[in-house]
């Protein structure tokens, strides 16, 4: 598949990028998918949550009844799971959610969604760029001209580059990752992707392998 390459007026510059089939043209594996975003939004989990248990509960540890003569229950203290401020039978405890999945599973599932943003034509190739101060207008600017203002816009880098990071940052919609950081998740949840300069290579070299 080739597409044109545009500039930041966009307008296409007269030459093409040719995506990989063996990236961008699979059929797309929606399980594998499942499981790459699902270990992504586990591992974002902070896992802190924390209740108190009986022997935790800041209370006199004084019996309040006799044992034997009451004609109640026998109780020995206040700190129990019955009385109010006790303690939490089985309250949840500070954890990790995350889970191991396989290499293969997930570049599987990112060629898969690469797959299906290029079956969606949602797919804009821009040719290297850079901004000499971090101004928000400007980036706006260059979402207008592509017809991508309105969208979901994930734009991937081919390195790190603070100034064009630093003015998309207050853009609710917009996320700008070098292509070392790409995820499913990322590419699924945008409705537009655009790949500047030199990421599209990146991606063909490092996906392009057939693992599975």
């Amino acid at each position: 598949m080739e597409l044109s390459i545009y500039n930041i007026n966009g307008q296409a510059v007269g030459t093409t990028v040719t995506l990989d089939d063996t990236v961008f043209g699979i059929n797309p594996n929606d399980h594998a998918i499942y499981l790459d975003v699902k270990q992504h939004l586990a591992n974002k989990r902070q896992g802190t949550h924390k209740t108190k248990e009986r022997s935790e509960v800041a209370f006199s540890t004084k019996k309040i009844v006799r044992q034997k003569g009451s004609g109640g229950a026998r109780h020995g203290s206040i700190k129990a799971n019955i009385y109010v401020g006790g303690g939490r039978v089985f309250g949840p405890k500070p954890h990790g959610y995350g889970f191991k999945l396989n290499k293969k599973i997930k570049q599987l599932a990112r060629r898969s969604a690469l797959s299906y943003k290029a079956r969606e034509s949602a797919i804009t190739c821009l040719e290297a760029f850079t901004l000499e101060a971090p101004r928000t207008k400007e980036f706006i600017t260059i979402c207008q001209n592509l017809d991508i203002a309105d969208k979901k816009v994930l734009m991937v880098l081919p390195t790190n580059n603070d100034t064009i990071y630093l003015s998309s940052r207050n853009l609710p919609r917009t996320k700008v990752v070098p292509v070392t950081e790409l995820t499913t998740y990322d590419i699924i949840n945008a409705t537009s992707l655009v790949l500047v300069g030199d990421a599209v290579d990146t991606l063909n070299k490092q996906l392009a392998r057939q693992f599975i």
